[in-house]
């Protein structure tokens, strides 16, 4: 039995000889899915082990490797520890006059999101090349400083779990008080409590929480709409956020994701995840970014389906969008009678089964 047996159909098992090396993963073309049951048939052609795996793994000494070789070249600081001692790595860096804060892997099996930080924290420190950075990362370090946390879940990523911490909380529903359930807490949630409490001395301009979505076969952002800060000014920033990254990335796309809230009652009733909460608490652009588990329709590849390297590029052409929404951030003016109309606000749809018609032939 699984949690969300919906996201099984088209899914293909990852396998490798290699599981230290994230990039030699292929996926199992002979995977289905039938009668409740995911099955694949796999041939040994040599002696020795093969791995399998629902996506390739970003291991905690592979985790603890990023964070030293980030503190060669920025500020890293503990904003306290998990549940188990674990340190809450922040990586901080920039001397903008916005605050950008970025997190990853609060559901700890959604490994593609710290390759996603891994690659997004190499572009901006240089950690291939000595230190030394491109011209558009000198520009956004004039203009931002940066917050990013690799891994909000150190306890759940070592333990194996998909969503939840060693309480079996889900921290994206930790980030505020629901009714009689009081959140964030230290003996529950102490993963959003300290990054919380940092992002409260800090402030925050813009937010991105990355994660692995089991079911759309699509990169996309998600949003906080309908929010009580949700306005004309807060659509039009998604908006050129979103067109700007899909022109920086043809890995990026805006048509499918999540449906939005269309009320403000249903937003209300989802202000413990992480993109509304932030969003409202700082009147900020706040989105949540989705990977896919599969192979992802807007650039498919069969054999090898959404990447570990295909994550770390995603991560690392945010300086993109990231650059290009700066001067509206904080524009009090009608800004948005100004953007280009490829930049107009889209609202996302899940219907994208009529893309699938002929691959499954």
């Amino acid at each position: 039995a699984v949690s969300y047996p919906e996201a099984w159909p088209r899914s293909t098992v990852c396998y490798s000889t290699n599981v230290e090396d994230p990039d030699s993963w292929k996926r199992n073309q002979d995977t289905f899915y039938m009668d409740g049951k995911l099955t694949w048939e796999h041939e040994h052609t040599r002696n020795g082990s093969v791995y399998f795996s629902y996506f390739p793994p970003y291991s905690y000494s592979r985790h603890l490797g990023l964070i030293a070789r980030c503190s060669e070249y920025a500020n890293v600081e503990s904003l306290g520890q998990s549940l188990e001692g674990r340190e809450m790595e922040c990586i901080s860096v920039g001397e903008g006059n916005r605050t950008c804060w970025i997190i990853h892997r609060q559901h700890p099996g959604e490994t593609m999101a710290e390759h996603y930080a891994e690659g997004l924290l190499t572009r901006l420190l240089g950690l291939d090349t000595n230190g030394e950075v491109d011209d558009q990362v000198k520009r956004v370090l004039k203009m931002y400083k940066f917050y990013i946390v690799p891994c909000m879940c150190p306890d759940g990523a070592v333990r194996g779990h998909l969503r939840t911490n060693a309480a079996g909380a889900n921290l994206n529903r930790e980030w505020t008080t629901k009714r009689f359930y009081e959140a964030p807490r230290l003996d529950r949630s102490p993963e959003v409590y300290c990054v919380l409490n940092k992002m409260d001395e800090t402030g925050v301009d813009l937010f991105l929480d990355v994660h692995g979505d089991e079911e759309m076969p699509y990169n996309f952002l998600s949003g906080a709409e309908m929010i009580p800060h949700w306005n004309k000014r807060m659509e039009s920033l998604h908006g050129a956020f979103c067109a700007s990254y899909s022109r920086s990335n043809s890995d990026m796309q805006q048509k499918y994701g999540y449906p939005p809230a269309t009320s403000r009652e249903t937003a209300l009733e989802y202000m413990n995840v992480a993109t509304n909460q932030v969003s409202n608490r700082f009147n900020c652009l706040g989105m949540t970014l989705e990977m896919p588990f599969k192979d992802c329709l807007s650039n498919s590849d069969p054999d090898y389906g959404w990447t570990p390297a295909r994550s770390r590029k995603l991560g690392a052409s945010v300086l993109d969008p990231v650059e290009y929404i700066h001067q509206y951030l904080r524009d009090d003016s009608d800004f948005w009678t100004r953007l280009p109309a490829e930049d107009a606000y889209i609202p996302p749809t899940n219907d994208y089964h009529g893309e699938l018609k002929g691959l499954d032939d």
